[in-house]
């Protein structure tokens, strides 16, 4: 990957993230990305190139990421198994999933460039064979590096297949080793797995140069059950493309979030002679704290500093939920919330609809502590605790 300095021309970026090199993205920080675009805080840090992780750690707020050396040891097999004798069981899936012709099949491994391997020969190897790829319908193409610019910077990804279907159009193969029981996974699972591909769709869309010649259909491909049988379904990553590519370009445009920041801000971690850092944690949560964060309770886990920004909305209503913060509508705190409930807040104009959701809310909460049934009311209560939605199922193809 480059390791050129982001965003050379605007020195900010290297004082806030001091001596330390900038951190590399790759497609799951990418997708990352997507899961909060209203933050300030990540925007900034992440095209600086600041490690999240450490910073996280040295304020006393880790965050317990990363598979467990089990489930890195269970996808490589299950991945292995699908590629296995040219992509004999894959292609069976790809076949019913994608209408694949396996007479007409054939597979390609781009990630052997005749014994080099940097990544930059590797790209030019990937972009020649794809772009010539119109000649070879119904090519599976193994390891394809592509090429995705995020904040000034080239990150190369590498996703688990490209199929070249009929038609002339283009699918990107993501192989998962989470379960598919009884015809349903996990939805935040499939969301993350939805939210990666996009990012192959998109960096695979910028190479060829067209948006008509990849589809929004991306194939997801898990063990069935309790076993190591695969089973595929098509996944639309339409709405993901869109949230992706906006916050791209919100992350080339960071120069008006650096101008709101203090002079001389910096998050230094550079370390003594033991290795800690030389900033006193005190000292880095002060300088933290001027960058302006959006908690939402699913920064927990996406975001290394998502438990540290937990803290630090404490007593805020942000930390209810996304769908509490837009109802309360600019109610920015619970003290203030419970305040207008009661009716000993003075409520501004732009308040008025959340705060005529909260006094209706008011009476029917406090009975239903005392076990009376709720008075009628002709204004919809706000519920502040948001319901968790039913898991959906997928829908799958078995081979």
């Amino acid at each position: 990957m480059n390791t050129s300095p982001q965003h050379p021309t605007d020195p900010r970026l290297d004082r806030l993230r001091g001596a330390a090199a900038p951190r590399r993205h790759n497609a799951r920080t990418i997708a990352a990305l997507t899961t909060n675009p209203g933050c300030a805080r990540r925007a900034v840090l992440d095209t600086a190139g600041v490690d999240k992780d450490a910073l996280a750690r040295h304020v006393g707020f880790p965050a317990p990421f990363g598979q467990s050396q089990f489930a890195i040891t269970r996808g490589n097999a299950f991945e292995a198994q699908l590629k296995a004798d040219g992509c004999a069981e894959l292609l069976q899936l790809l076949r019913e999933t994608l209408g694949l012709d396996l007479a007409e099949a054939a597979y390609t491994d781009l990630e052997d460039v005749g014994g080099v391997d940097t990544q930059e020969v590797r790209h030019r190897h990937s972009v020649q064979k794809l772009t010539h790829a119109a000649d070879d319908s119904g090519t599976l193409f193994d390891h394809p590096l592509l090429r995705l610019p995020v904040a000034g910077e080239h990150v190369y990804l590498e996703p688990d297949l490209v199929a070249f279907a009929h038609e002339g159009v283009f699918h990107v193969v993501e192989i998962k080793s989470f379960a598919v029981i009884d015809g349903q996974a996990d939805p935040d699972k499939v969301a993350a797995a939805a939210i990666q591909s996009a990012v192959y769709v998109l960096a695979l869309r910028r190479l060829l140069g067209r948006d008509d010649v990849v589809s929004p259909d991306v194939v997801l491909v898990c063990p069935a059950d309790f076993s190591n049988r695969p089973v595929a379904t098509k996944v639309d990553v339409r709405k993901q493309l869109i949230i992706l590519e906006h916050q791209l370009r919100r992350l080339t445009r960071v120069e008006a979030l650096l101008d709101l920041l203090p002079p001389g801000l910096t998050l230094d971690l550079e370390p003594d002679e033991r290795g800690h850092p030389t900033r006193s944690t005190a000292e880095l949560t002060a300088a933290l704290g001027t960058l302006d964060a959006r908690y939402a309770p699913g920064c927990l886990s996406s975001c290394e500093l998502g438990f540290f920004c937990r803290d630090e909305a404490g007593g805020r209503t942000d930390a209810l939920g996304t769908s509490v913060r837009e109802q309360l509508g600019g109610v920015e705190t619970v003290a203030e919330a419970l305040a207008i409930a009661d009716g000993t807040w003075d409520v501004p104009d732009e308040q008025a609809e959340a705060a005529a959701r909260l006094r209706a809310s008011a009476p029917v909460y406090a009975d239903a502590l005392t076990g009376r049934a709720p008075a009628p009311t002709a204004v919809p209560a706000l519920s502040v605790v948001p319901a968790l939605p039913p898991a959906a199922p997928l829908p799958v193809v078995a081979p």
